[in-house]
């Protein structure tokens, strides 16, 4: 189960690990909200918060990473703060940051995305500068939040350094999700950045991740980065656009019928979710490039 959440197998089967014990039901929630099965995640989720402990905070900050996702900021800031209410004294050793120093860490990092996502970039970098990342997962996840608080203050040059450092510590840990999640920051970095270099390279690191990341399923992740790469170029031909924003549309209908109701109806209301792509004749009603980045 640590293979399929932190290595090299996300797109593994898992069902079967429902039955399990609160760490192989919380890391087959973790491979669940990966595949964008919303729904399945929140109910073992759920009842995992329910049980307290480690796992009540890991599960916490595990669904408020889903309601983000799904562009429910302000859902996802109660579960933060219960996670981190919850944490338990002590320190970290694990290598996965399945202990409590790593629940505090996600808790904290967890906050800060939250804030990020409804325009509180000072709060936000107060609640990242109060991390202290001790296994990779907790130090991948503040290297997005420094490149996501970076593009939402609209200096994207600065968010590059963070999302090379992420995907380099992804790469060395072997977390194929992870992985291809912080490719994705990456990409869309370069491509805000909007040199000439910046873009052609940072398409290249997309088209990479869409492939990877379709061929394994990760829908969660498919959506977002086919979406910056049909707004990534002023020339591509239109077919070309038309193409990566079907792939959108059809990854992100799959992600939404995998959501359970609390789930869509946030991404229904959010001004970060492009569900109006899902609506023809509608604009899109978010800005593709860089609010579906909080994770």
């Amino acid at each position: 189960m640590r293979e399929a959440a932190f290595g090299d197998r996300p797109e593994a089967e898992v069902w079967r690990a429902l039955g399990g014990g609160v760490e192989e039901r919380w890391l087959a929630a973790v491979v669940l909200g990966g595949q964008g099965r919303y729904a399945a995640a929140a109910s073992v989720l759920g009842e995992l918060i329910r049980g307290g402990g480690l796992f009540g905070s890991l599960a916490a900050s595990t669904l408020a990473s889903h309601r983000r996702q799904l562009g429910g900021h302000a859902a996802a800031r109660v579960l933060d703060a219960r996670a981190l209410a919850m944490a338990p004294d002590g320190g970290g050793g694990d290598r996965d940051d399945v202990d409590p120093a790593g629940a505090r860490a996600d808790a904290l990092l967890g906050l800060a995305a939250d804030a990020v996502g409804t325009g509180r970039l000072a709060e936000a970098r107060r609640l990242h500068a109060r991390v202290e990342p001790h296994g990779w997962r907790s130090r991948v996840r503040h290297q997005w939040l420094a490149a996501e608080i970076a593009l939402a203050g609209g200096h994207a040059e600065q968010a590059v350094p963070p999302a090379e450092a992420a995907a380099a510590t992804a790469r060395e840990a072997g977390a194929t999700r992870h992985i291809l999640k912080s490719d994705l920051v990456l990409g869309t970095a370069l491509v805000v950045r909007g040199t000439p270099e910046s873009v052609a390279r940072g398409v290249d690191v997309l088209l990479c991740d869409l492939n990877h990341t379709d061929r394994r399923g990760l829908f969660s992740l498919v959506w977002p980065t086919a979406l910056v790469l049909a707004n990534a170029q002023a020339d591509r031909s239109i077919a070309g656009k038309q193409n990566m924003k079907e792939r959108a549309e059809n990854a992100l209908s799959c992600v939404l019928r995998r959501a359970d109701p609390s789930g869509r109806r946030l991404a229904d209301r959010s001004p970060w979710i492009p569900t109006a792509l899902l609506r023809s004749g509608e604009p899109p009603n978010a800005d593709p490039e860089t609010n579906f980045l909080t994770d």
